[in-house]
């Protein structure tokens, strides 16, 4: 059935979901905060910096008006960075919300209060957690707005809301699996960027395929000891918002997050880095977030403890992989 939904963010996965969804049917409000990209966006219909040679449909709202677009949607979509959802749904009449559910696109855990994302979403709107859908899995926004083959994963507490949800989303190229198991599901989207910083390190480095592959499972290793840590279930991070994830954002060439690992490894100052990218890498606020809770459950993260190394307190990447691999030896399989 088709829905009035409405996407906070107009960033690249802002665009692509408005995009995937005004293709399904769906009647898409799109807001955007800053009014440099708003007129933009609504004299253009595009944002080369975000998504090149990408255009919206004519039939997509594009708006400014937060509370406007809020109060008149069945569905509301939050596709802001992470860091960011907070402060958008403070300036939002709670009063206003409306929608049947909030979908959360957003991946990352809140730095300060390490919070996940639904929680963040129940502290500023008030809704019951029933009423909170997080959706993530490998979906990179430039292969989402071409409508190349997607597949995520959708989690919330109320089955008959998230697999509505997964009938409304799902379509053509994008299909939308179900899952019960929100806090794996968001940490996995969350804490895989911190290991894809690693990866794009260990690429800038020239370390080789041999390395990665071993990143990428022992990454996989400590994501899933925190994630049971704090209430999920194992095999969660076996699936699309755990390993799907974690491997395409390790590889693939439209990763932010991969890409300032990699710039890092060649020899570039993280300042330098950020300062020259006109969108966010979660993963570089994630790291602080992903260092603290495993301080928090008592767990040993040692990929992300040298990540945050490199990249606040300016560790030689070369001697965090020398650490890495001179660590004490023990037996693969985590008990």
């Amino acid at each position: 059935m088709a829905k009035r939904v409405t996407i906070l963010g107009a960033g690249s996965w802002g665009m692509a979901m408005a995009a995937h969804l005004d293709r399904h049917g769906h009647t898409v409000t799109l807001w955007e905060f800053d009014e440099r990209a708003l007129g933009l966006l609504q004299s253009t219909r595009a944002q080369p910096d975000k998504l090149p040679d990408f255009r919206l449909a004519e039939s997509i709202d594009i708006t400014g008006s937060l509370n406007d677009a809020v109060g008149d949607c069945e569905l509301l979509l939050i596709t802001t960075p992470a860091q960011f959802v907070r402060n958008v749904l403070t300036r939002v009449d709670r009063n206003r919300i409306r929608a049947e559910a909030v979908v959360n696109l957003a991946k990352g855990v809140e730095n300060n209060t390490l919070k996940r994302m639904s929680e963040v979403i129940a502290d500023e709107t008030g809704l019951p957690a029933e009423r909170i859908i997080t959706i993530s899995g490998p979906s990179h926004a430039e292969e989402v707005a071409l409508d190349l083959p997607t597949t995520v994963v959708a989690a919330g507490p109320n089955e008959a809301l998230v697999t509505a949800v997964q009938e409304e989303f799902s379509g053509g190229n994008f299909r939308v699996y179900y899952c019960d198991d929100l806090v794996g599901v968001e940490l996995g989207g969350s804490l895989k960027n911190i290991i894809a910083i690693a990866a794009g390190i260990a690429d800038g480095l020239g370390m080789g395929d041999n390395a990665k592959g071993a990143l990428i499972t022992r990454g996989l290793a400590e994501i899933t000891r925190l994630g049971v840590a704090m209430g999920a279930a194992p095999e969660t991070f076996a699936g699309l918002s755990g390993i799907g994830d974690l491997v395409t954002t390790c590889f693939s060439r439209h990763s932010r997050n991969r890409s300032v690992g990699d710039r890092i490894g060649r020899g570039e100052t993280l300042d330098d880095v950020l300062a020259s990218m006109s969108m966010v890498a979660e993963g570089v606020a994630t790291c602080r977030s992903g260092k603290e809770l495993a301080i928090r459950y008592d767990v040993e993260m040692p990929i992300t403890a040298q990540t945050y190394r490199v990249l606040f307190d300016h560790k030689a990447p070369g001697d965090a992989v020398a650490d890495l691999m001179g660590r004490s030896l023990k037996a693969e399989i985590w008990q």
